[in-house]
């Protein structure tokens, strides 16, 4: 037999048929099977995507902010890979909404209306989660513990600079702005350093209040519950009428209510237009307080003072605009501003009608800048107890309010009960019989240029409780801040 094979006339066998398909066509088996497991990675990662696997999870329905409560479970986060398929229930979303509701007030350290609002709704003892946030709610009332209202502090401001490059610009207010303002970078600064703190917000009010008894009327301490290491404090800004000589410096023109229904401001831009936004201390402070709502004891808000001269909220409602066509629509949006302040949490005060020193001025001029400010202020804002004394000149000394002395009993009879003058104390607090004295601290760039240089002395540095000078205060401030 020929041993050699002529190969151009070999034809193997069906074994050695299929084992050469199988060798000629694996490259592209191969090839599928990595695409295949490639679509399949990408699809995996897709879902992940768009299900939210890979964002951070909201928070949980009914959980508040800084109380460490946890009420519910987000229905669109999955405890299951089934989950992730599983059309979300209709009927849930009312009860979901009453959890974020109650924990966004409890947020605020007010447990009793949380758990008010979750008992009074018609989802109460249907719900476990319901029952779960009330435990919870209870539970943490019971770790709450009162303040001492004789070390409550009181800060204030005046208006925010917003356009720094134009307040500092050298012309002829350039002083006063850099002494008695702060602008809106160092306020959000403030409000950062005090937050981390533990710092709280109340209301005058919050610390006493007056009471009908047997012996009369008469000023009653209250009790503020607070978590242990929170601290509470109140807030106050002057002068809020956007005065004529600051048109075109950097300030906020007016306030205005916003088209959410809460107060805001207009500032005239470089371009001649009017914007509406964040441009002073209430709008900003609501836009922080909604992110950090535990920064509010029971939805508190600061005390807005205004003088008269030239109106209020930067409308002219002065008798001495009444010649304006504009006069009386001015006093009816003003009015209904200042209302829109106090629906939304906000106190109202005097600070005189005149900015004058009621302590020291003419018995005849004190009287006169009194009724001045009720008739022309007290006409658009309502009643209000509280009066934030201008140059914080008090009409007495530490002393408590006598019943001689006139300045005190007239404007007592005014209805006013809450008198703040201005110390640099840390805190000072006097309740009298029918009135609560407190000393207010200006958080502006005087204040905190005194504490730069007086560098490591403790014993002159008066802001270190609250934020650190050197660490706020703008590098686009004229140095040094004098006082003239």
């Amino acid at each position: 037999m020929n041993q050699h094979i002529n190969r151009n006339h070999y034809r193997p066998g069906a074994s050695e048929r299929r084992r050469q398909y199988f060798l000629h066509r694996l490259p592209i088996m191969f090839i599928i099977v990595l695409l295949l497991i490639l679509l399949s990675v990408f699809c995996w990662m897709l879902g992940r995507h768009f299900l939210g696997k890979d964002s951070p999870a909201p928070l949980p329905s009914g959980s508040g902010t800084g109380t460490g409560l946890e009420v519910g479970k987000n229905p669109l986060e999955p405890t299951t890979d089934i989950e992730i398929f599983t059309e979300p229930d209709p009927a849930s979303a009312p009860i979901d909404a009453l959890l974020e509701e109650a924990g966004r007030i409890a947020a605020g350290y007010d447990y009793d209306r949380a758990i008010e609002l979750l008992q009074a709704s018609d989802f109460y003892g249907s719900d476990q989660r319901i029952e779960d946030a009330i435990a919870q709610y209870e539970a943490v009332k019971e770790t709450l513990r009162p303040c001492d209202i004789s070390q409550v502090t009181h800060v204030f401001f005046h208006t925010l600079v917003i356009d720094e490059a134009k307040a500092f610009d050298g012309d002829g207010d350039e002083s006063g702005y850099n002494q008695v303002m702060t602008t809106k970078d160092e306020f959000l600064k403030i409000l950062d350093s005090m937050y981390a703190k533990g710092f709280v917000l109340v209301r005058l009010h919050d610390m006493a209040e007056l009471t009908s008894g047997e012996n009369g009327t008469q000023m009653t301490r209250k009790t503020i519950l607070l978590p242990e290491g929170k601290r509470p404090f109140v807030m106050s800004q002057d002068d809020v009428c956007y005065y004529e000589y600051m048109d075109g410096d950097g300030f906020a023109t007016r306030m205005v209510i916003g088209s959410d229904g809460k107060p805001t401001c207009e500032m005239k831009m470089e371009d001649g237009t009017t914007q509406t936004g964040a441009f002073d201390l209430v709008p900003i402070l609501e836009e922080y307080i909604q992110e950090h709502p535990d920064f509010s004891y029971k939805g508190a808000r600061a005390v807005i003072a205004f003088t008269g001269y030239q109106g209020i909220l930067g409308y002219r409602t002065a008798l001495s605009y009444s010649d304006s066509p504009t006069y009386e629509q001015d006093r009816q949006t003003a009015a209904a501003v200042a209302q829109c302040l106090r629906d939304n949490g906000w106190e109202l005060a005097s600070h005189s009608w005149g900015h004058r020193d009621l302590g020291t001025i003419e018995w005849d001029k004190f009287k006169a800048d009194c009724d001045k400010w009720d008739s022309e202020v007290k006409s658009l804002i309502g009643p209000t107890d509280i009066i934030l004394f201008p140059f914080g000149a008090d009409v007495g000394d530490w002393h408590p309010y006598a019943q001689d002395n006139e300045r005190f009993l007239y404007l007592k009879n005014l209805g006013f009960s809450y008198f703040c003058n201005v110390d640099s104390s840390q805190y000072w607090v006097q309740v009298g019989n029918d009135f609560l004295r407190q000393g207010r601290r200006n958080l502006d760039g005087y204040r905190m240029w005194m504490d730069i240089v007086a560098g490591d002395d403790t014993s002159k540095r008066k802001l270190d409780d609250l934020f650190r000078a050197e660490d706020v205060f703008s590098p686009n401030r004229p140095t040094p801040v004098v006082w003239e």
